[in-house]
């Protein structure tokens, strides 16, 4: 996967449980479970701008990119 999400390493920053991060953010958990298990294949930039108005962070500390091909470890 070339993208990377991020968002469990904010949300233990931040000490949130994810009921409560999808709760403020506006979208369920099974949604945040989507995302940060590296199956969703969009997201919309509103949801962004939430997830980082909640978190308190930037689109970069959320998402990272990663080369094709590198290795599990390397993410």
């Amino acid at each position: 996967m070339a993208i990377v999400v991020r968002i469990d390493v904010e949300l233990a920053k931040k000490k949130m449980p994810v009921g409560e991060f999808a709760e403020r953010v506006g979208i369920t958990p099974a949604n945040i479970a989507v995302l940060k298990n590296g199956r969703a294949k969009a997201i919309r930039f509103s949801t962004l701008e939430a997830m980082c108005e909640v978190l308190d962070c930037q689109p970069g500390d959320l998402l990272e990119w990663a080369p094709d091909g590198a290795p599990d470890w390397a993410e």
